[in-house]
């Protein structure tokens, strides 16, 4: 593939299990952003939502050991089916031909990631059949963007990095300024300019927040922050968070999901774990932007997290941080990670690197995903 820029179709669902598939459109020659097309947040029919959620239950059953849970297969199918279904739709409604698509960047769900550590590898799992999609679909499609990665010893996360780097160069941020993503965890992407590169996890975001909210039968989330705004985050109780060794420890470095969880807060009111919960992942960032090379004084903030006002607060207070919102940039915060990989599928076809030593870990940087053709 030469190097002139083609559109791409990003896919995403977050660990946060919203029930949306995040579709993207990004005309791109995989370096910078050409232009960008249209987006939508397509909902996933209940029973697949109901399906992912057993299957990410039957996941951390099993965490890499022994044979994989038999509901994988049934729920890959049944999220390949409904994922291809939504871009189809969405390519009839936009008018856009299969011959108008370079490829389809297909994330899928993961399941279960797990960082190498000291004496033991990583590894991790994302459910999508990219053979599926690409017949269903018509188009080419790039997949398992993180294997590869994982097994040359990287920690297959964050990927964002090249593509939250191609944002800030096209709106003329510098290093004042990085790029917080609130999803199910909090990753932040550093570009010092040239080549010069930090993306990591800094710890939970929505994902123990709306399991707390869950377990008490208080809805999804915290709608508006208003249950951590009512409650009183438990200080003493911080302090000890916000002593866990991930912290401190220097980049490169990744996080699953469920690392960690809402029992942080057990023992407080809802309230008071929602506020204590809250404040930790701001705080948490703050100890993450602390290792950067440059700390930055804005954080341009994507992903779900952003619509919290308690956390976007939390940010200023705990992590001493200017927080701007991604639409206040010229960005749609809803589209970044799913144009994201489009970015990644585009950059996949034409060989370039997707994970570099100062993002995942990995020895050199190099090309990820897998190319499955209609």
């Amino acid at each position: 593939m030469d190097g002139k820029p083609v559109w791409a179709i990003g896919l995403m669902t977050g660990t946060a299990l919203d029930g949306q598939i995040d579709i993207a459109t990004l005309r791109t020659d995989g370096e910078r952003i050409d232009r960008l097309g249209p987006y939508a947040l397509s909902p996933y029919p209940a029973a697949v939502q109901a399906l992912l959620t057993q299957a990410v239950a039957a996941a951390r059953g099993w965490n890499f050991t022994g044979p994989e849970p038999a509901i994988f297969a049934e729920a890959e199918m049944a999220l390949t089916r409904a994922q291809a279904e939504a871009v189809k739709a969405f390519m009839g409604l936009h008018g856009l031909s299969a011959a108008d698509v370079a490829a389809v960047g297909f994330h899928g769900q993961t399941m279960l990631h797990r960082a190498p550590q000291p004496g033991r590898p990583g590894d991790t799992r994302q459910l999508g059949d990219g053979a599926l999609m690409a017949e269903i679909v018509g188009v080419p499609v790039v997949f398992d963007f993180r294997t590869a990665d994982v097994r040359a010893g990287g920690q297959g996360a964050p990927l964002a990095a090249s593509y939250h780097a191609a944002l800030l160069r096209r709106g003329g941020l510098g290093p004042e300024a990085a790029v917080l993503n609130l999803g199910g965890v909090a990753n932040v992407t550093w570009w010092g300019g040239g080549d010069d590169l930090v993306a990591f996890d800094t710890g939970p975001a929505n994902g123990p927040l709306n399991d707390w909210m869950k377990q008490h039968a208080a809805g999804e989330m915290d709608v508006d922050g208003a249950a951590a705004r009512r409650g009183r985050v438990d200080e003493a109780r911080l302090a000890r968070l916000l002593d866990h060794p991930y912290l401190a420890a220097p980049y490169p470095k990744s996080l699953d999901r469920y690392d960690f969880t809402a029992a942080m807060a057990d023992g407080l009111t809802l309230d008071d774990g929602a506020a204590t919960l809250t404040a930790f992942t701001a705080a948490a960032v703050g100890r993450g932007l602390d290792l950067l090379p440059r700390r930055p004084d804005r954080l341009v903030l994507c992903g779900g997290g952003r619509r919290n006002p308690a956390l976007v607060s939390a940010l200023a207070e705990r992590a001493g941080v200017t927080a701007v919102m991604a639409e206040d940039a010229g960005w749609r915060g809803d589209a970044v990670e799913a144009e994201c990989f489009a970015f990644l599928a585009v950059r996949r076809l034409r060989g370039l690197p997707i994970s570099f030593p100062t993002t995942t870990g990995v020895p050199e940087p190099m090309a990820g995903g897998r190319v499955a053709m209609p």
